[in-house]
């Protein structure tokens, strides 16, 4: 459970996790209960709506998804601190509780919180930490939308359904990208 502010810093020494595994390196900015739920929910919303079928979308199925969750998972190796700690807390839940589908797959919602997710990046992140989170977000959608059916992970690139491009695109634009 998480307190009302989480702070993200440099660990002591940089000794690893009681767990014996090395905690990822985190920033030295702090964010709100709220934003730091908004940034570590936001991977799994985005992967959730570009599966999702929609106006002139069908839906994806397991090979898109499995794009998606390889699309998260690589965030794992990013320069970013703020990209590994993210994903670290992604793993690093164990509540299993469903997110609501509403949240998960609105489209509007979801853009709203693109663009709230860019407001607290642009108040409270590095710059360059900023720009390679909301790219990641933005790549995990991306790889759900390049899934080739029955292909497990390999994408075709670029989407050739136009109206995937349009979702990429309203992505992009809520994420500041463009």
């Amino acid at each position: 459970m998480l307190t009302p502010e989480v702070p993200m810093s440099h660990s002591v020494a940089g000794e690893p996790s009681s767990a014996g595994r090395r905690a990822a390196p985190l920033t030295t900015a702090v964010y709100s209960a709220a934003e730091w739920d908004l940034l570590t929910s936001l991977p799994g919303r985005v992967l959730v709506a570009a599966a999702a079928p929609g106006p002139g979308r069908t839906e994806r199925g397991v090979s898109a998804s499995l794009a998606g969750l390889d699309a998260v998972a690589a965030g794992r190796a990013s320069d970013s601190d703020l990209v590994r700690a993210v994903v670290a807390t992604i793993y690093a839940r164990h509540d299993g509780a469903p997110q609501p589908a509403e949240r998960l797959t609105d489209l509007v919602d979801l853009l709203a919180a693109c663009r709230a997710a860019s407001r607290v990046l642009r108040r409270r992140a590095d710059p360059a930490d900023s720009a390679a989170y909301r790219q990641w977000v933005q790549s995990v959608a991306a790889r759900v939308c390049r899934a080739v059916p029955g292909a497990g992970v390999r994408r075709a690139d670029p989407p050739a359904n136009p109206a995937d491009r349009r979702f990429l695109d309203r992505l992009g634009a809520a994420l500041d990208l463009g």
